[in-house]
């Protein structure tokens, strides 16, 4: 059983900037699949980046591309989502994902096995 917590969310005024960070247990985190989601109030979650466990690249919604930037630390079995240019519609409570599977669709909150408990982020105007 893996273990995902994250941490760094806080209220932060619009163009602000937040780092969220999330720690695994698992000693090998490195080899799972990788990601971060939100869910805004009223909304369903939805995807907002991923990490590829094969080369380390990475893909985002194109409502964050060019804003957020996700990245991992192998050594502390943490990925971080640096998030830049806040605006107000970014407030939700982010989660943290991660799955070992092979072969499925990585934009879906379906294919990951383990969650962390979130950490609200709220932007204000």
């Amino acid at each position: 059983q893996v273990q995902l917590v994250e941490s760094g969310g806080g209220l932060v005024q619009a163009g602000g900037s937040l780092r969220l960070s999330c720690a695994a247990s698992e000693r090998t985190f490195s080899s799972y699949a990788r990601a971060w989601f939100r869910q805004a109030p009223g909304k369903e979650r939805e995807f907002v980046a991923r990490i590829r466990r094969t080369d380390g690249i990475t893909a985002y919604a194109d409502s964050v591309k060019g804003r957020f930037t996700m990245s991992g630390d192998n050594a502390k079995n943490t990925v971080y989502l640096q998030m830049n240019s806040l605006k107000p519609e970014d407030t939700a409570v982010y989660y943290c994902a991660a799955d070992p599977r092979w072969g499925l669709n990585r934009v879906v909150g379906a294919s990951y096995a383990y969650w962390g408990q979130g950490t609200q982020v709220t932007v204000s105007s």
